[in-house]
């Protein structure tokens, strides 16, 4: 039995040394090494180019080498009859939840409007953490430990997700309360999976829904955004801007708007990266309990989409 590893940007030496330095045993091959496809049992990818997995007859788990899982789906050729799977790690975790708090900050203290300042001396009025509420849109994993972090410093938090969660502290809003939970969400972080119902859900009907002067975070992906109407809700002055880590297309064109937009902040997809040593023994304890028929971790459903 091996392990196929299939990345877009072919980055496979770190997760190849991460799999032999666990286990050397193991047998972990790429498309571009000489390999049995009948020895493939599990697959595991990050955004593996369509019809990938054509000719693994004996698939049984393809995994994503990431939490985000919707560039599974995204391949119309996905065999029908493997169970999916993702990563859980509470480093990435640790990632998202500094990541995020670094911008709200930087937010609330003007830090970027004085990054941009040449030579300019312009105090501007800041806020206080206790007195902005932080809205998480997608009150999963990776949202509820966002969402405590924000609270231990001092945010109002809420969350908003299918099904009402449990986090001290923090309101849970459920599927029929957007608008209500919209209402308070004074920075809006986007941290959904994405799915049909998901995608272009920021838009400029969920902008409207915001307080006056509201900033956007999309932490998620670049699908949940519309963005001609991000950037007309920050000209007609609704949305005081936005703070973007992931993008329709990636790397962002040259030429796109965000890019000279001042009110935009770009970071190039970095909030939280799967590190190969963090992750491998995850990896390689499913694929123990699929060779032993037990149940996997951290399963991924075909329906939800996540």
């Amino acid at each position: 039995m091996a392990i196929l590893l299939i990345r877009n940007d072919k980055d496979y030496q770190p997760w190849i040394d991460a799999f032999q330095e666990y286990d050397a045993s193991l047998e972990v091959v790429t498309p571009e090494m000489d390999h049995d496809p009948d020895a493939v049992t599990m697959a595991m990818t990050w955004k593996a180019p369509e019809g990938s997995f054509k000719g693994y007859d004996h698939l049984q788990v393809i995994g994503s080498l990431g939490a985000g899982v919707d560039h599974l789906f995204a391949d119309p050729s996905l065999p029908e009859n493997v169970q999916l799977t993702r990563v859980v790690d509470e480093k990435l975790s640790g990632d998202m939840q500094e990541f995020v708090l670094g911008l709200c900050l930087n937010h609330i203290k003007n830090l970027h409007f004085y990054a941009q300042q040449d030579r300019e001396w312009k105090p501007q009025p800041y806020l206080r953490v206790e007195n902005v509420h932080v809205g998480i849109l997608g009150f999963g994993t990776l949202g509820q430990a966002v969402g405590a972090k924000l609270k231990s410093v001092g945010f109002q938090v809420s969350g908003w997700s299918k099904t009402a969660k449990n986090v001290d502290g923090i309101k849970s809003y459920t599927e029929t309360e957007l608008d209500d939970f919209l209402n308070i969400s004074q920075i809006l972080v986007c941290l959904l999976p994405l799915t049909e119902k998901t995608s272009g859900i920021l838009n400029q009907t969920l902008f409207q829904q915001l307080p006056e002067n509201a900033f956007l975070i999309n932490v998620a992906r670049g699908g949940h955004l519309v963005e001609t109407d991000l950037l007309e809700s920050i000209e007609n002055g609704h949305l005081y801007g936005a703070a973007l880590d992931v993008f329709n297309k990636e790397p962002l064109s040259q030429d796109h708007a965000f890019w000279k937009h001042p009110k935009v902040l770009i970071t190039p997809h970095v909030a939280s990266n799967s590190n190969p040593p963090t992750v491998v023994e995850q990896i390689v304890e499913n694929f123990r309990r699929m060779k032993n028929g037990e149940p996997l971790k951290n399963t991924v459903s075909s329906e939800r989409g996540y």
